[in-house]
């Protein structure tokens, strides 16, 4: 992997982690217009560029870093807790749903529900305005709602925040608790990825990792702080729109 392969795929990342996008998918059209096999250096990078967006949500709620917001940690931790079981029991099944037609399906399908959500949306409906303010109830459901995402093209950050919308958290929630939510789903996936690939990284291009790496987190980084100014003003409608379009593309293409 070159540096301009490296600088595209950690745009892509940082763009499209926590959106309700799906990054699979996106990782799948950029890997093949690219030419790059997905190789055990390929995934080794891949956990380098997702440990970058996990600092980046870090930075931005750094403020919640703390031992004063035990109670919402909890609660986090609950969250967590669904798909860290069904991903371990099921993980052997979960590789095989893994195609280009499933990914596609699954982005048309979330993009449908995206518009379903929204049509059902009342503003004055949602009594949850504050992340730290979620019940343990609602907590668990967007953990339930997050085991959808282990199916390809799903979109974990989709996933919690349709979630968290039909518990009765309001958009701007919804999308923050589905960010804090990534620092221990994305630490443990990396961290397991990395355990598995850490051999691999004595053939890196070291300064094409660097670079992905800065530019990951940099992209990340403003994409969420871009990503709640967009919700202060619109919906998310035209997630679910480009969803549908973007998976009969791939659809089409592949």
């Amino acid at each position: 992997m070159d540096i301009l392969q490296a600088i595209i795929i950690g745009i892509i990342e940082g763009f499209t982690e926590f959106l309700p996008i799906s990054s699979t998918g996106h990782m799948i059209v950029a890997g093949k217009f690219l030419g790059i096999e997905e190789t055990a250096l390929v995934k080794a990078y891949e956990v380098i560029i997702q440990f970058a967006a996990i600092l980046a949500v870090m930075l931005i709620y750094r403020d919640k870093l703390s031992f004063t917001k035990i109670e919402l940690w909890k609660k986090l931790i609950l969250a967590f807790l669904p798909i860290a079981i069904v991903g371990y029991l099921f993980k052997d099944q979960i590789k095989v749903l893994f195609s280009v037609e499933v990914v596609a399906t699954m982005f048309i399908v979330g993009g449908i529900v995206f518009l379903f959500a929204e049509y059902y949306y009342r503003e004055e409906k949602s009594y949850t305005v504050d992340v730290e303010a979620v019940s343990y109830r609602q907590a668990l459901w967007v953990g339930i709602a997050q085991v959808f995402s282990l199916v390809p093209g799903t979109s974990r950050a989709g996933a919690t925040i349709i979630g968290g919308l039909l518990t009765g958290l309001d958009r701007k929630s919804s999308a923050e608790f589905s960010f804090l939510l990534a620092i221990p789903v994305m630490t443990a996936v990396s961290g397991y990825d990395l355990l598995k690939h850490y051999q691999d990284f004595a053939d890196a291009n070291w300064g094409a990792f660097l670079v992905g790496f800065v530019v990951a987190f940099v992209v990340a980084y403003l994409t969420i702080k871009l990503f709640l100014a967009f919700l202060q003003r619109f919906t998310f409608v035209p997630f679910g729109i480009y969803r549908i379009v973007f998976g009969v593309i791939l659809l089409y293409l592949f």
